[in-house]
């Protein structure tokens, strides 16, 4: 036998015990510390954690690439369409409380990409540019961006595309989700659900976690944000039925032996199986970055240093605060927020003229705007639109976002103060 054949064996043989090392453990720490469970807390589960993976978090980012007509063994192919980050979720692993932190990220999120020409500088495009090097590096674009976006270290990477996820599924057998009301969405997702609990396979989970656009005439999934929240639950789930305490010493390594090809990361096997183990039946808390009133429809307009070209197309961006990011991720760790863009601007020195209602005015001036005029009554546009003077584009967005009623439209105008047409 080869040097070469042999180390390949050792290796396989290194891999093959730590699966099963892990776990054997996570079975012993679930099955036979059943009595120090108390409170939904786990203190069976933190010793766990503490003793396979130690007490320092880890910072994993989970990437899902939505191209289109690629094989699962292709997590960072292009495809034929788009090929950008779908789902941008920052898993913080807190040994120590037993527990994961789910950092939900827009993917409209803008922000500043100086050394691109990229007329349409979302978040999400730095996967598909960087994918189109040779060799691929969306993922590390991507993990830099957030990076600079939370204030926190990025530990590592898995990146995914659709096929691998409906596979990942249906290697667990599938799903079993409560749809809480009737879905319809069939452009997009091609989803179909009625309501109720009912199992899916890893198409129909996939369905079900795309709908951001449901058409059936209700409230439910009908944003990015509350497909976030949706992402986060499936994850969950899926984790949660991999690392099944009853199941795990099979489950596992048949799946991370399945799957090993269907991702993209750069962290070692080992790696990765120690985190999963550690935190096998952690409770998982979403913690969203941005919410609707982050997002509006940004007309074409200049912008210095967002890109190469110092402008932006028109489109639908979610424009978030830094202050806000570092203040709800100082727990986490966070050094502090970037998007690379210029910050907003206090309130009180944001002149307005409104042409709206009187109680869009008071609810400007609750929240600090102290220079506003109401200069006439609602004019019924729609969406509200709000003129910032050219160069100030800052202004524009903080008015923006405190209206809070999302896609407003946010454009350049001949104008001296921030206006809004209600």
């Amino acid at each position: 036998m080869s040097v070469r054949r042999r180390r390949l064996r050792r290796r396989r043989a290194v891999i093959t015990a730590v699966i099963a090392g892990a776990a054997l453990l996570a079975g012993v720490a679930w099955a036979w510390l059943p009595r120090l469970r108390s409170g939904g807390e786990s203190v069976a589960g933190r010793i766990a954690s503490r003793v396979v993976l130690g007490g320092r978090p880890v910072n994993v980012l989970l990437i899902a690439n939505n191209a289109r007509g690629v094989r699962a063994g292709d997590p960072l192919g292009l495809g034929t369409a788009a090929g950008q980050a779908d789902v941008i979720l920052l898993a913080h692993f807190a040994p120590d409380e037993h527990r994961i932190y789910a950092i939900t990220i827009p993917r409209d999120t803008l922000v500043a990409q100086p050394g691109w020409h990229n007329s349409v500088p979302k978040i999400k495009t730095l996967f598909f540019m960087g994918d189109q090097e040779s060799p691929p590096r969306g993922p590390q674009l991507l993990a830099a961006a957030v990076s600079r976006l939370t204030g926190m270290k990025v530990d590592g990477y898995v990146a995914s595309n659709f096929a691998g996820f409906e596979q990942a599924v249906d290697l667990v057998g599938g799903l079993t989700i409560d749809v809480k009301k009737r879905l319809y969405d069939p452009r997009n997702s091609g989803a179909d659900f009625r309501p109720g609990r009912q199992h899916m396979n890893g198409r129909q989970v996939l369905a079900f976690v795309r709908v951001r656009q449901n058409q059936a005439g209700n409230d439910y999934r009908v944003n990015d944000f509350q497909r976030m929240q949706a992402e986060v639950e499936v994850l969950g789930m899926l984790r949660n039925a991999i690392l099944d305490p009853a199941k795990v010493g099979t489950v596992l390594p048949r799946f991370m032996g399945r799957m090993r090809h269907d991702i993209a990361t750069d962290l070692p096997e080992s790696e990765l199986v120690r985190i999963g183990v550690a935190m096998a039946g952690a409770p998982v808390y979403q913690v969203p970055l941005g919410s609707l009133r982050d997002s509006m429809a940004l007309a074409p307009a200049k912008l210095a240093g967002v890109n190469a070209q110092g402008r932006i197309d028109g489109d639908y961006y979610d424009v978030l605060d830094p202050a806000e990011i570092h203040a709800r991720l100082a727990e986490f760790g966070s050094r502090g927020s970037s998007t690379g863009l210029p910050a907003l601007p206090a309130p009180a020195s944001v002149p307005i003229t409104l042409y709206g209602s009187e109680h869009l005015a008071l609810h400007l001036e609750h929240l600090g705007f102290a220079h506003l005029r109401r200069a006439g009554g609602p004019t019924q546009v729609d969406p509200v639109r709000v003129v910032y003077p050219a160069g100030h584009a800052a202004e524009g967005w903080a008015v923006a976002r405190a209206i809070g009623q999302g896609n407003e439209l946010v454009e350049p105008g001949e104008v001296t103060r921030v206006t809004v047409y209600e």
